[in-house]
């Protein structure tokens, strides 16, 4: 495992929100309702109970889990990096030769998420864009076959 987790500015304001969220709502609700589910009686026959139980356990993980990742995060802005070149950060648009375009974000496993078009630095797209200019072209392994894509416009924002 590595040291170091890439993390976008907006990616650590994200999981800091996410980290909030869990201790100050979601921990206090299933405390409450772990008390709650006691109250019921015979622990081993309560599914209120286990599933309280479980939901906390999920809860607690997810604490830790974003803990670690701010820990070890290093943080980019992407809007104070210059370059011609795609690097992490950059806000990349793509065209197929049908001539569609798709923009993505190139971020950190822990921001990754293809509906909010943030793409993960280790993905296939990612790989084959990395270091790439304006003009160059790029072909990728989809699921579909190999897909081309041409660098169109690389932002940093």
């Amino acid at each position: 495992m590595s040291d170091r987790i890439l993390l976008t500015l907006s990616g650590k304001y994200a999981l800091e929100e996410e980290l909030r969220h869990l201790k100050n709502v979601e921990r206090p609700l299933i405390i409450e309702a772990i008390s709650e589910a006691r109250s019921h009686g015979d622990l081993s026959e309560n599914a209120d109970y286990q599933a309280a139980k479980e939901k906390q356990a999920f809860i607690e993980g997810r604490i830790q889990d974003i803990g670690d990742k701010l820990a070890r995060g290093e943080i980019i802005d992407p809007s104070t990096i210059k370059s011609e070149k795609v690097v992490f950060g950059a806000t990349v648009t793509l065209e197929n030769p049908e001539g569609s375009t798709v923009v993505y974000q190139i971020v950190g496993e822990p921001e990754a998420n293809i509906e909010k078009k943030k793409l993960s630095l280790s993905s296939p797209l990612a790989k084959a864009i990395i270091n790439k200019e304006v003009g160059d072209e790029v072909q990728v392994q989809s699921p579909k076959g190999k897909v081309a894509y041409t660098v169109v416009e690389i932002e940093y924002k």
